[in-house]
């Protein structure tokens, strides 16, 4: 059969697989003579395996369990008579690191030492040296070790959102002991949400709507050189977003030029968003304002538009007999987390702010007083019994994150930084009681407005005099009525 490809087992290199290879015609045969298989590696006497142990002479055997010396358990020894698990909580490994690490440097920075003492402080020893061990392979790169330049060289290629824990350690440190400046990473979070409002933005509209974004940024640009009031990204998304929406609102209509946009539209969106028919027309006014003056409008269709709304504060407040089962929650019920017994409590009777949580420090209180330094206001707070136990809790809890944070409300994520909690973190840590802070601060002020006089409410929470007669518009004084207007009784 000699046409024919017949399989036949052969012999193959050891490394190679097995299998079946095709036996080809002297025809089809390469001319080239086969290879030889490589020749087994050959067993030294060191390979040997050790009688009774199975174990060669390099590769000695595994120590019996013994116990260890810090948790008392019956496990392999790690290092230093521990085990694995409490040799990574050995709270002297950050500093050995960073020593082994000054070793072995030509040229050691002089503030490692430093460093090690600030990560140990915000991280668990593990986690500690790992960032000391990331800092040394960025000062043994042969890379510049300015500290500028460490911080660039920290962040995580391929622009991700989040720069990594080495940097913000590293930006953390630098900046509070003056070597570095900020890298900036939260305007660039915000240039990013910009470009993602704009690119929203359907295709013929797009073009104003990213004009618009760059008019706001040069405003604010000049606003800082001035000395004046910038704008925030806050204020500049938000406007950005009342520009998106109303761009679908006018593609949906089959209208694709700002110019053909008329007052009806603007109307009849603002009809389908009443909740935020007030600060909407304030962001569209500026926007055909600048349209108008760019030239891509003829008229402003939202100059003729108000949006006005009754005065006054018109919200929910809390009744008495709820007010004293939030109260009993915060200070005789156990379970509770110590943030939510603070917030409750500093919402509740002296009516504070997130604001004014999120930046209370340790330094703002006076424990020999027992008063606190709330946000803005003239004079600090003094603290009723309850309030001066739930900033102790706090304390104590804040002593056990072993954090150098300033702030007395610490999370998971600000516990290695020195940034206080986000903005949502005073109403997340209430949603186990089922009410928000800013509803307990207005319980608070409409209370405190009602029941004494409005000018001492504003000089004593650090407000605009007229911010607390808001909260007068449904109450009328019966006192103050004639006789033939007071109910019968």
């Amino acid at each position: 059969m000699r046409g024919v490809l017949a399989d036949v087992r052969v012999l193959r290199p050891p490394g190679q697989r097995r299998g079946l290879v095709p036996f080809l015609p002297e025809r089809t045969r390469s001319r080239t003579p086969p290879r030889r298989p490589a020749p087994l590696p050959s067993l030294r006497p060191s390979r040997l395996p050790a009688p009774g142990t199975g174990w060669c002479g390099r590769c000695p055997p595994p120590q019996p369990p013994q116990a260890c010396a810090g948790c008392g358990e019956l496990r392999r020894h790690h290092a230093l008579g521990l085990c694995t698990r409490c040799y990574q909580r050995q709270p002297g490994r950050p500093a050995v690191t960073a020593a082994g690490l000054i070793v072995r440097l030509d040229d050691p920075p002089g503030w490692l030492g430093e460093f090690a003492a600030h990560a140990a402080a915000g991280y668990a020893p593990a986690r500690a040296v790992a960032l000391i061990t990331g800092l040394g392979r960025l000062l043994a790169d042969g890379g510049s070790r300015h500290p500028q330049a460490l911080l660039e060289r920290s962040r995580h290629p391929g622009g991700t959102r989040s720069p990594g824990t080495l940097p913000k350690v590293l930006e953390d440190f630098f900046t509070a002991s003056g070597l570095a400046l900020p890298s900036g990473h939260a305007g660039q979070l915000a240039a990013a949400r910009r470009q993602r409002l704009i690119v929203a933005v359907p295709g013929p509209l797009r073009p104003a709507a990213a004009g618009f974004s760059q008019f706001m940024l040069g405003a604010r640009e000049r606003a800082r050189r001035a000395g004046t009031r910038p704008r925030a990204d806050n204020t500049i998304e938000r406007r950005l977003s009342a520009i998106r929406d109303l761009a679908i609102f006018l593609t949906g209509l089959g209208r694709n030029d700002w110019a053909a946009t008329s007052a009806g539209d603007i109307e009849a969106f603002q009809a389908a968003r009443p909740a935020s028919r007030r600060s909407c027309l304030t962001a569209l006014r500026h926007f055909f304002t600048w349209a108008r003056a760019s030239k891509l409008v003829l008229t402003s269709p939202a100059r003729g538009l108000s949006a006005r709304q009754p005065r006054g504060y018109h919200g929910p407040t809390l009744a008495l007999e709820l007010q004293r089962d939030l109260f009993r929650r915060w200070t005789t019920i156990g379970g509770v987390h110590p943030h939510e017994a603070l917030t409750g409590l500093l919402a509740l009777i002296h009516g504070a702010s997130c604001a004014e949580l999120r930046a209370l420090t340790i330094s703002d209180i006076n424990p020999g007083v027992r008063t606190a330094r709330l946000g803005r206001r003239p004079q600090p707070t003094p603290l009723d019994p309850a309030t001066w136990a739930a900033v102790e809790h706090c304390l104590s809890y804040h002593h056990d994150l072993r954090t150098a944070n300033p702030h007395l409300l610490v999370t998971r994520k600000t516990k290695a930084t020195r940034a206080a909690a986000s903005q949502d973190y005073p109403s997340r840590v209430l949603r186990p009681a089922g009410v928000t802070p800013r509803l307990l601060r207005c319980t608070r002020l409409a209370d405190l407005t009602i029941t004494t006089d409005p000018k001492l409410v504003s000089a004593a929470f650090g407000i605009h005099p007229q911010a607390a007669t808001h909260y007068l518009a449904d109450h009328v004084d019966e006192g103050r009525l004639p006789e033939t207007f007071r109910p019968p009784h």
